[in-house]
């Protein structure tokens, strides 16, 4: 009979604390350890027989190196969400080894929530959206600075020339200032919008060449995603790369919350009590669909552009995208004829969106599957 031992492991950039949880209810600490992949080998033969472990770390900065170590190592191993782990009221004592111990001991109760492991071209593709998501949020810094500094110099674009074009960035440029240190800051301000441009551009590029390298079912899921409105390529790669697969969502209950899109709710005996979204999940997911809810404001309609996007794709994929036109248009309509403001409707609507995007991705994997 297997006696199944419990390991938590509190991941450090530079070390390792590790506790096992004896099956005979036991918990001891390890020691620290070099988070080096030979230290890694040697604590688990030194742990004995990989079929007895079970080991669990949090999710972090420091990836899932670890968990591809361990499992290349036979162990097997599971990422657990940060604030999904128990905490003891009153307890304001931390340090390293407490937290590998109460890892390894709410691991053996089954107390813990393991987080999806991307493979390795998720991840890639993950950290190559996700940087130019960065970017785009670097240029609006670098626009904010550049507007603002012209606003205090009472400096406004001519009517009709709209913001960051090529016309107004030919407006700016050719501006010049009295004095030599604000014609600097003119010049410094200038170039990192310019710069900032240079970088999306270069990571889109780089971001369309990653899906034509990408695997078959991967693309095949991104393609599916762009029936939608709303959801051109980027938007696509973005829900694919953070989703990974939808299989693994029974139904669209669970992706609505994996996206932090549902409401808080406080209830207890005949009182109940619901409010804002929890945010609670994944923002960048989250994001994208807040963003492409917008556009269902707008009564149902099959654009040039959109029409494009859906040449070639599977007709039911076609429908799933038609029916969710009319649906939450439907429902946009409904809620703001009861005065809910735009914003809450829209995230209202992002939340079915969700349901939506889940139908057609668990359509195109299991086409695949097949």
């Amino acid at each position: 009979m297997k006696r199944i031992r419990f390991v938590g492991l509190d991941v450090h950039g530079a070390t390792i604390a590790a506790a096992v949880a004896e099956p005979d209810g036991e918990v001891r600490f390890l020691g620290t350890i070099p988070n080096t992949a030979e230290a890694v080998r040697k604590l688990v033969k030194r742990l004995g027989s990989v079929k007895e472990l079970r080991v669990c770390y949090e999710a972090g900065p420091c990836g899932y190196v670890l968990y591809w170590q361990l499992v290349g190592l036979g162990v097997k191993c599971e990422v657990v969400a940060p604030t999904l782990i128990p905490v003891k009221a009153g307890d304001r004592v931390k340090t390293d080894r407490r937290d590998a111990e109460k890892l390894a001991r709410s691991y053996r109760s089954g107390d813990l929530t393991a987080v999806w492991v991307p493979d390795a071209a998720h991840e890639a593709l993950r950290d190559l959206v996700r940087a130019r998501e960065a970017a785009k949020k670097d240029q609006l810094r670098a626009r904010h600075r550049l507007s603002k500094f012209l606003l205090r110099r009472g400096l406004r674009a001519p009517a009709k020339m709209a913001a960051w074009s090529g016309r107004y960035m030919k407006w700016v440029k050719e501006l010049r200032f009295e004095h030599a240190a604000q014609e600097a800051t003119h010049l410094d301000y200038l170039g990192e919008v310019e710069h900032a441009a240079q970088r999306i551009a270069r990571l889109e590029r780089s971001i369309d060449e990653a899906v034509e390298q990408a695997p078959a079912p991967m693309r095949a899921v991104i393609s599916g995603l762009q029936a939608m409105r709303g959801i051109a390529k980027i938007s696509a790669v973005t829900v694919a790369s953070e989703i990974g697969s939808f299989s693994r969502f029974v139904t669209p209950r669970p992706l609505m919350g994996y996206s932090g899109i549902v409401s808080r709710e406080d209830s207890s005996g005949e009182r109940t009590r619901r409010g804002a979204i929890t945010k609670a999940g994944n923002a960048h997911l989250r994001r994208v669909a807040v963003e492409a809810a917008w556009s269902y404001r707008h009564r149902p309609s099959v654009g040039e552009t959109l029409r494009r996007r859906q040449k070639d794709l599977p007709p039911e994929v076609i429908e799933i995208a038609w029916k969710a036109q009319h649906r939450l248009h439907n429902r946009y309509r409904r809620l703001a004829a009861r005065g809910k403001e735009s914003p809450k409707v829209v995230t209202a609507l992002a939340r079915e969106l969700l349901g939506f995007l889940w139908h057609i991705g668990v359509t195109i994997e299991r086409s695949q599957a097949a």
